[in-house]
């Protein structure tokens, strides 16, 4: 079976017309023969989106029961008997009522596809997953129904319904999308005109991401190599040398030209690993680019100029930019440069050089060293060889006399390969030198004697000499290239080992500076390391982390700076580190760079959370204020009124009921302001208990002081141990979620507060306190919300108090070294367990770790 296609209307906010223009699709649909079912349509009393559903067949929904209240959902079994050729599902981001097949909409949806239906519906941009964190920064709203992005990515048509935000605000404004008690309100919260111009944007270029992505698929299907302008792509071609910086800020500014410009940079990494650029400088780069909303890519290639160009033709570029090379003008007898080749090779694509100031000043690299580094003991045996061995051989012939100067040759030969293989380059030259003098001397006519009679004698020393060279050469490159090797590989196993201590470590970065520095010590063989950092170029340095005895306090006490930046360097003392380790060394100190900031940012962003957190706090308080503290105000001066009033006469009844109506809102205006004093004091970190041992059963009684008392059973034996707590505390926090438990309780049924003491194996004795209930209870996964401020669970009104209470009693019960859980009631109902540490607990085997609520 075929399966069905999906369209997705995507939307940037709610009412900018997704289910009108589903609708009106519908209709043209329906206009043309196609068989078109409405599977489900939010219209949310919109008045022209109510309209168009008329005159489209509909598949009554389905009634799901959750919790003793009614729900409407898709009845998904109907609309797959119905089969239909098309079926609408709007919302399909919505997560299901328990009860239902699939826990979201869009599962429903995958099922119709499966099926062979066609499904149009829609979905608002802040219900993307991967967009979660982003819309939630911009609105200050968590979205709790999302729809994973590649269920919208694999849509068959994606169509953008778009709105200008003057435009949403004035249609929300007229009442076409809210209910008018909710005009005011949305417009000064999510309709801000900054929100939606920022989920618009989210809107347009999430669209445009996967227009491109569709671009890139048509042109691979299609065979397609050359380049599409379709949208401004500057790549930038880095060599890790000091020009980069110059080349990404240019390549920035001609992608700020145009709408929608992107830039990437791509550094040409040799395939055999043994050349490169610094390490550092590419680190830096990186962050440059990627500050400036660019990319970077690292792409294996032994052809620079080809590597370059074949990346660019695979993301579509349009231009590309380039460094003026940093050859010497005599350099270019090797070849016309990276430069020049690339831009013959680019076709369509427009090729930038830009001029810097390190053009034509050379490489800056450091001479090749021809001499590898094998050892004194080795060096010393080699010139030994080259210099003493052609002698020896030479007298050892002469006595011989069995060869001839063809053998002889070959010997002197073998000696030199021996010179190369044991002391390098150098070593060898020398034996090849002596050697080819020796032969001359002691084996070719006229011996003794620095002449040669026969020509062909001549020619054959002279090609001993160079192959001698040569081979010495070789051997020599061999040599060098092995050291080379095993020199990479250790880099890279120290690599890896900084890259492991750095993906181990906290996300906030604690500690592993530290750590870093250590390492960098124990690698280099240094005494002592450290991180320098100073606010601009001109203030002084200052100690940022240290590792070791003794740290250098500026770059001028330190055997080794390492800059990174003008205001960081790291700084070893203990000896000085060659300069073939520098590179290594550099890729530590980017990382140490890395790492502070990582340090820094994490810092910022717990302020920023605490700000937020402030922030959502103080928005609630005035809320409470707003409401919850009016409503027992105006009861309160109503009565007084009603009292003083000369007009109306009042019998002892009415007088009573107006007296204790006062009394009523004053308790309820106390227990509302004991409990935001309490959040505050939470909240600041200011609450210090006074702990000391308590009994248990002498707090419960005043705990039970605001319930009446025949609706509380209490079981709290005289023999339970005393505990560590605060009283006063204790009180505060158990009255809270007694008087909660009776909230929710059933007329008739009693809670339960019971306590017991506890054995854990291996821990300290501990007393658990059970307030049972019988009431509705609560879902596993929202336990641990109702313990947060100002959350009032189910459809509490807001009479009920402003959501302190739990959050309140917990805070206390963590403050004196206790906790407090939510856990089902047997039979229904939820249990608030209250765990607090014993002072001397007997030893009761029989006394079991948990137990289970009684029947209340």
């Amino acid at each position: 079976m075929a399966r069905g296609r999906l369209r997705i209307y995507l939307g940037a906010a709610p009412g900018v017309g997704k289910t009108y223009a589903m609708l009106a699709e519908a209709h043209r649909r329906l206009s043309r023969g196609t068989d078109v079912v409405v599977g489900l349509v939010e219209h949310h009393e919109r008045v022209l989106t109510a309209a168009l559903v008329t005159g489209l067949e509909s598949v009554p929904r389905r009634t799901v029961t959750h919790r003793g209240v009614d729900f409407t959902e898709l009845d998904l079994d109907a609309l797959l008997a119905r089969r239909p050729e098309v079926a609408l599902v709007d919302e399909l981001a919505h997560t299901n009522v328990p009860g239902c097949r699939n826990a979201k909409r869009w599962q429903d949806v995958e099922e119709l596809l499966a099926a062979g239906i066609d499904v149009v519906s829609t979905v608002n941009i802040q219900h993307l997953e991967s967009l979660g964190d982003v819309v939630e920064g911009i609105t200050g709203v968590r979205q709790r129904e999302t729809v994973p992005d590649e269920v919208v990515r694999r849509a068959d048509q994606i169509e953008l319904v778009d709105m200008s935000p003057q435009a949403l605000r004035r249609r929300l404004a007229h009442g076409n999308v809210y209910a008018p008690e909710k005009i005011d309100a949305a417009l000064a919260h999510y309709f801000r005109p900054g929100n939606l111009t920022a989920l618009r944007e989210l809107a347009l270029l999430w669209t445009a991401d996967r227009v491109d992505e569709y671009l890139q698929r048509y042109r691979a299907e299609q065979g397609i190599e050359g380049t599409w302008q379709a949208r401004e792509r500057i790549v930038v071609g880095l060599t890790g040398g000091p020009e980069g910086a110059t080349l990404i800020r240019r390549a920035a500014r001609i992608a700020d030209r145009g709408a929608g410009g992107e830039v990437l940079a791509v550094h040409i990494a040799r395939a055999d690993g043994l050349a490169g650029g610094s390490p550092q400088a590419l680190i830096e780069q990186r962050a440059l680019v990627e500050s400036l909303g660019g990319s970077f890519h690292t792409v294996l290639g032994d052809e620079p100029a080809a590597g370059l160009l074949d990346f660019a033709r695979g993301v579509n570029a349009t231009q590309i930019v380039l460094g003026i090379s940093r050859r010497r003008p005599w350099q270019y007898v090797y070849g016309p440069g990276v430069g020049a080749t690339v831009t013959r090779g680019s076709g369509d694509i427009d090729v930038h050089m830009v001029t810097h100031e390190h053009a034509a000043a050379g490489r800056g690299r450091l001479p090749i060293r021809r001499v590898t580094d094998l050892g004194r003991p080795r060096t010393v045996a080699g010139w030994l060889i080259g210099v003493a061995g052609p002698p020896l051989l030479a007298l050892l012939l002469t006595h011989v006399h069995a060869f001839g100067l063809p053998t002889d040759m070959l010997l002197f030969l073998s000696l030199t390969v021996c010179a190369a293989l044991v002391g390098g380059l150098f070593p060898a030259v020398a034996s090849a030198l002596i050697g080819s003098s020796a032969l001359n001397y002691w084996f070719t006519p006229p011996l003794h004697t620095f002449s040669i009679s026969e020509p062909q004698n001549i020619l054959a020393v002279a090609i001993f000499t160079a192959v001698g060279i040569a081979v010495a050469s070789v051997v020599d490159l061999a040599a060098r290239r092995t050291h080379q090797a095993a020199r990479s590989q250790a880099e890279a196993q120290t690599l890896s080992a900084l890259a492991g201590t750095v993906l181990r470590g906290a996300p906030s970065g604690e500690g592993l500076l530290t750590a870093l520095l250590d390492q960098v010590r124990e690698t280099f063989q240094q005494e002592a390391a450290a991180l320098l950092e100073r606010p601009d170029a001109h203030a002084p340095w200052q100690l940022t982390a240290v590792s070791g005895v003794g740290p250098p306090e500026r770059p001028e006490q330190a055997d080794v700076d390492v800059p990174v930046g003008e205001r960081l360097a790291l700084v070893l003392r203990g000896r000085v580190v060659p300069a073939e380790d520098r590179r290594l060394l550099g890729a530590f100190a980017a990382q140490a760079a890395v790492l502070l900031d990582r340090r820094r940012l994490a810092g910022e962003a717990a302020a920023a959370r605490r700000e937020a957190e402030g922030n959502r706090i103080r928005t609630a308080l005035l809320a409470a204020v707003s409401h919850d503290l009016r409503t027992p105000l105006a009861g309160i001066k109503a009565a007084v009124t009603s009292l003083r009033s000369a007009d109306v006469e009042w019998d002892e009844e009415d007088e009573a009921e107006l007296l204790a109506g006062i009394e009523s809102g004053a308790d309820r205006l106390d227990h509302l302001i004991n409990n935001l004093l309490d959040m505050s004091r939470l909240q600041t970190g200011t609450v210090t208990p006074l702990i000391q041992p308590t009994d248990l059963d002498e707090v419960v009684p005043y705990a039970l002081g605001g319930v009446p008392l025949e609706r509380v059973r209490v079981d709290v034996p005289e023999t339970l141990p005393m505990i560590h707590a605060d009283a006063g505390l204790l009180e505060r926090a158990l009255a809270n979620l007694i008087e909660n438990a009776v909230k929710y309780s059933p007329e008739g049924r009693q809670v339960l507060v019971k306590a017991d003491a506890l054995h854990p194996v291996g821990d300290e004795p501990r007393v658990e306190l059970r307030i049972v209930d019988r009431g509705p209870g609560v879902p596993e996964e929202a336990r641990e919300r109702i313990f947060a401020p100002f959350q009032r669970y189910g459809d509490a009104p807001r009479g009920a108090g402003v959501g302190l209470g739990l959050a309140v009693a917990r805070g206390f019960v963590e403050a004196m070294g206790g906790s407090v859980a939510a856990e089902d009631t047997p039979g229904g109902g939820l249990t608030m367990a209250v765990t607090l540490p014993a002072v001397d607990l007997p030893d009761h085997p029989s006394t079991p770790t948990t137990r289970e609520a009684e029947p209340v």
